[in-house]
């Protein structure tokens, strides 16, 4: 009996080869129609999307000066514009393709179902979104306020539908979840009143006068150009919303609208220097002063701390190091030698007392 001969693997390799460039090929020409105009289709919605998002963008910066457009709702209207045409984009090359439209409708006739698995899969991108929408609608801060958050400070530059961009004091960029941000307690230095109060601390030494200091200080920080001049305001003008109607901010456009402003803070401009602590070496001393805004205070309070140092060493006024007695016991013949031994760069600050046995 006579064993067949096995076929040639590589002649099988090569017919294989060939029906799959066959089946390939015919399917690309009964499809080149449709690919085409997924391409088209594809082009065409990249084009739209960034050119309507550059126009948009250029028009802002065109009628800013004019309408008082509010940057924060307007950049979020943008994002929504340019992803909803995306997202036609999509939806049109979906329902070319004969395959994808009939599991589009089967997704669709399984709606339920569908939306749940998607709920889950894309929670946090959900979350991301709901939050932007709301931020951009309630705006508890807006793209140029300087805030306070998760232990940072900088300015708020760009608020999308995803997150936030905040540019920190040291030019670094904090990229935080719209859904984390919204539920993070915030400091907003700008929002309605700019104006605020910023803290300069000094101790001074038990023995110099307190109302000499507190005249230098006084008269340091006036001569300051970003301090504030004493005056009272009834009113503020702020820029919130395209609706007059403070029960609905819409926060499209910013016509002016006034604010009354706190009872407790219409006088502004006053420098006043307080007591606060009786130290264990110093008299400790607060200064609190008025400037405009958040983005010069710190800058601006230093810069005063600098001016009061230099004027207390010219008018004698003592900022004193701290104070330590210390008891040591020793026979009455070397009472000289430790004295001695505490003596020079250490000894106006330490207080030496020699007990005998």
């Amino acid at each position: 009996m006579e064993t067949p001969e096995p076929p040639s693997s590589f002649t099988e390799n090569i017919s294989y080869f060939d029906r799959g460039l066959e089946q390939a090929f015919t399917w690309f020409s009964d499809n080149l129609g449709t690919f085409l105009f997924i391409l088209f289709i594809g082009l065409i919605t990249i084009l739209v999307a960034r050119n309507v998002n550059r126009l948009m963008d250029s028009y802002f910066k065109r009628a800013n000066s004019r309408l008082h457009v509010d940057t924060t709702s307007f950049r979020m209207f943008r994002h929504i514009v340019v992803a909803l045409i995306y997202f036609m984009g999509i939806v049109v090359v979906v329902f070319s393709i004969p395959g994808l439209r009939s599991l589009s409708v089967a997704l669709f006739t399984g709606a339920g179902i569908a939306g749940i698995v998607i709920g889950l899969a894309a929670q946090s991108t959900l979350s991301n979104i709901v939050a932007g929408l709301s931020l951009a609608i309630f705006q508890p801060f807006r793209v140029g306020d300087r805030l306070n958050i998760m232990n940072e400070y900088g300015k708020v530059t760009d608020l999308n539908l995803r997150h936030t961009v905040i540019i920190t004091w040291d030019n670094r960029r904090l990229i935080i979840p719209n859904s984390i941000i919204s539920n993070e307690a915030i400091i907003n230095w700008t929002i309605e009143d700019p104006a605020v109060i910023w803290p300069i601390d000094i101790g001074i030494s038990y023995d110099a006068d307190i109302d000499q200091a507190r005249g230098i200080m006084i008269e340091e920080a006036r001569k300051h150009p970003n301090v504030m001049p004493p005056q009272e305001v009834k009113y503020n003008v702020v820029k919130p919303s395209l609706i007059r109607s403070e029960t609905i901010r819409m926060g499209l456009f910013d016509s002016p609208v006034l604010h009354p402003v706190d009872p407790d803070f219409r006088e502004r401009g006053e420098v006043k220097v307080s007591v606060v602590e009786l130290g264990e070496s110093s008299v400790n001393l607060r200064m609190n002063v008025w400037f405009k805004d958040r983005s010069v205070a710190y800058s601006s309070g230093c810069e005063i701390m600098e001016a009061i140092k230099k004027r207390f060493d010219k008018e004698g006024v003592e900022i004193p190091y701290p104070h330590r007695t210390i008891v040591y016991k020793n026979s009455p013949g070397k009472e000289k030698k430790v004295a001695e031994k505490l003596s020079g760069a250490e000894g106006d600050k330490i207080r030496c007392v020699v007990k005998a046995d």
